[in-house]
């Protein structure tokens, strides 16, 4: 049995897949999901596990070199938004708009579904290399 970080396999298993570049995506309950990346569904019920418990998991374990969230979560959830800046300190986000956020979902590896309520509480996590 794995000790610490990451238990949920499927999602530990997809981050140690990740090449330099590749594309994970952290979602809210509401995002549709495209057919071509991986479905990791965490979502138990409302709020269950949080977007940003989730996205603290996945950071412990994951090299992020950029980000991308969507534009409209500056005007909706600007709280979050402000939680997300202090997460990345000096990485580079970028807000980009709703619509260009979900076709930007289908490049990547996977998206990883929370029981997220927030609006707007969505981001792409672009892989960096640790060396």
């Amino acid at each position: 049995m794995k000790k610490t970080g990451l238990l949920n396999q499927p999602l530990s298993a997809a981050i140690a897949g990740l090449g330099h570049t590749d594309a994970l995506v952290i979602a809210d309950a509401g995002l549709p999901i495209p057919a071509g990346p991986q479905r990791i569904d965490l979502a138990l019920s409302a709020g269950i596990p949080s977007f940003l418990e989730t996205l603290r998991a996945v950071l412990g374990e994951m090299q992020i070199e950029r980000v991308v969230i969507a534009e409209e979560m500056l005007v909706v959830s600007p709280a979050l938004h402000a939680q997300i800046l202090a997460l990345f300190g000096d990485t580079p986000v970028e807000a980009v708009p709703h619509a260009r956020f979900k076709q930007m979902t289908a490049e990547a590896r996977a998206v990883v579904r929370t029981g997220e309520f927030t609006p707007y509480a969505n981001v792409i996590l672009f892989s960096g290399v640790v060396f």
